[in-house]
Formats: structure tokens, sequence, C-alpha cells
């Protein structure tokens, strides 16, 4: 399939070269609603982002694949869930390529094994294993965010992380036109890292490598860990996941509650109650206020303890 759509897009890309047609218009007869001047508020789990020029949802897996080859020369902004992003408040100056429904679909290859496109959310997933009887992801359920997003930062909590049951990645080589495939001791994973960090790479699906264990037992331990995060963490308001990257030998959470920061809030953005690892929006909050807050926060964890915190979220401008 992938090989017939690179043809066919080759083919375009010339046709196009001899003609007036626009590669929006070509999206759109390739299956994509194409937006213009979409605020990213409407696409991020933090509800901040000012326009971007032009916002492309496929409607299908190959409208997805064919959307990727010809984007692929503006190197688009791919985005998910939205989660662990900032976006700036005057918004982007790029395209934004979003997999939406388009990438959900979960796909099992034999008894253990399990195929997850990019835009499939990680508590979809998580639900879909858990009737089949296998474990593996049961850290994953509750995570704000999709396959594509999780293979990425390698997404990891509680007991586990993507590398433990990643098998292989299926992704746009960034080079060429093609689709390569690579096994997961070939990803560079780290602590909320991976290759695609550094290459640039768009993710299409990733295969899961799972073991077959008692559905009812991974279901009690996947609502335990659902039930833990709703206690913990401030899932009632829009926010961007967790701020910080966990400093060697200490938790950024303990850091900044135990620096008097809990309640923090400048503008519209405050430093969660619940969990102080998260900030929160909660009066219409811009990427100022958050910007602003994240430096106060690292001045006086600095200041207090002489650890300096990274940031895991990302920001965009």
């Amino acid at each position: 399939m992938i090989n017939e759509i690179i043809e066919n897009i080759n083919t375009i890309r010339e046709s196009a070269k001899n003609s007036n047609v626009s590669v929006y218009d070509i999206l759109k007869l390739s299956g994509c609603t194409v937006l213009f001047d979409e605020e990213m508020k409407n696409h991020t789990t933090i509800k901040i982002g000012g326009k971007v020029p032009v916002f492309v949802q496929p409607e299908s897996v190959d409208a997805a694949c064919s959307a990727l080859l010809l984007l692929k020369p503006e190197k688009p902004l791919i985005l998910g869930n939205g989660s662990n992003i900032l976006v700036d408040d005057k918004g982007l100056d790029k395209t934004v390529f979003h997999f939406g429904k388009s990438l959900s679909k979960i796909e099992f290859l034999d008894d253990t094994n399990v195929r997850a496109y990019a835009g499939t959310k990680l508590t979809e997933l998580c639900n879909a294993v858990c009737e089949k009887g296998l474990t593996g992801l049961e850290f994953a359920y509750g995570i704000p965010g999709t396959v594509g997003g999780a293979v990425y930062m390698n997404a990891g909590a509680f007991d586990g992380e993507v590398a433990d049951v990643l098998s292989r990645v299926c992704f746009l080589a960034q080079d060429e036109d093609f689709f390569d495939i690579l096994s997961s001791d070939e990803l560079d994973f780290g602590y909320r890292a991976s290759r695609f960090q550094r290459t640039g790479e768009t993710i299409l699906y990733a295969d899961f490598a799972l073991k077959h264990g008692d559905k009812t037992k991974i279901r009690v331990k996947m609502d335990d860990f659902m039930n833990r995060r709703q206690t913990n963490q401030p899932l009632e308001y829009p926010s961007a996941g967790s701020v910080f990257r966990r400093p060697a030998g200490y938790f950024a959470g303990q850091l900044i509650e135990e620096s008097g920061l809990k309640g923090y809030q400048i503008g519209g953005a405050k430093v969660s109650e619940k969990h102080a690892g998260f900030i929160i929006n909660v009066d219409h909050a811009t990427c100022k206020d958050v910007l602003e807050l994240i430096k106060h926060i690292q001045k006086v964890v600095l200041e207090k303890y002489g650890v300096t915190l990274e940031t895991e979220i990302k920001y965009l401008k």
C-alpha cells in the first residue's frame, strides 16, 4: 500500500509542477481537511497557542501517508493529542499536520503482538490489549497522549516505559520518500528520549510485544494507576502534563512543593495545588504566563536547592 502511495505522490508532484493546482488543493482531493489561520489553543491540552497558517487533518491512513509525503518539503509540525507542548501566543509560521482519528487504528498481528498507529490514544490501546488479556502496557493507562508522541518521548509512568514493550517502529525517512522500519534497540531510547527527537522523522505506527496475562488482574492494575493519577494529578484542569524532567536524585514536584510554590500563580497560569509538577490553566492563561511561571520556579528551586530544573514540555515558537 505504502509503495503505491509513494508512486502516486511522485506522479502528482510532477503534474502539479505543470499546473496551477496548489498542494493544499491536492491534499483536499487526497482526503484531507485543510484549515487556514487555525488557533492552536483548540488543539493543545493546555488550551494555549496562537494561529498557524495551515492546519492539515487527514481522514484515513492512505490520506495521512499521502499528506506526509506531500508536505515533507515544508517540514510541518506533527501534532498528536497536543500534550507536552506549549505553543507561543503569536502562533507558528509553519504548517501543522494533525494525525487525529485517521491514524487511530489498532491491529493484532498475532496472539501477543499488536500494531498501533501514531494517532491512537494510549488509553484506547491499553483498553484494547486488556480485553485480549495482554499485559505490559498497564503503565500507560491514563497518559494523555498518542502512540506517536509516546514513542517520540519514550513515555513512561509508575513501573514501565514505552521502550520496555516496543518491538519496532515504522516511520517516514528524513531525506528520501520511503517509510523505514527499525527495531526498538535501534531507536536510541533513554529517559524521555528517542532518536526521533534528534532526527525529526515522522512515526507512522509502532509494534508492541506483550505477554499473556489475567484480564482481571490487568484491569485492576490499570484502574489502580488511573485512580492514582486522578487523586494526585490535576486532570480537571487544562495542562501540558508534567512540566519538568526528573532531576537526578530528586523529584521535581517535591522540590517545587518544598520551595513553597504550590498554588503560586502568574496571570492565568498556576502551580497545581494537587501536584506541584504541573502548571495548570485556571483563567485564560497565555504562553507568556506559563513561561514566566516556569522561569520563576526554576529560579527559586535553584536558589534553595542548587538544582537546575529542565523542562519536559516543548516550547514552540
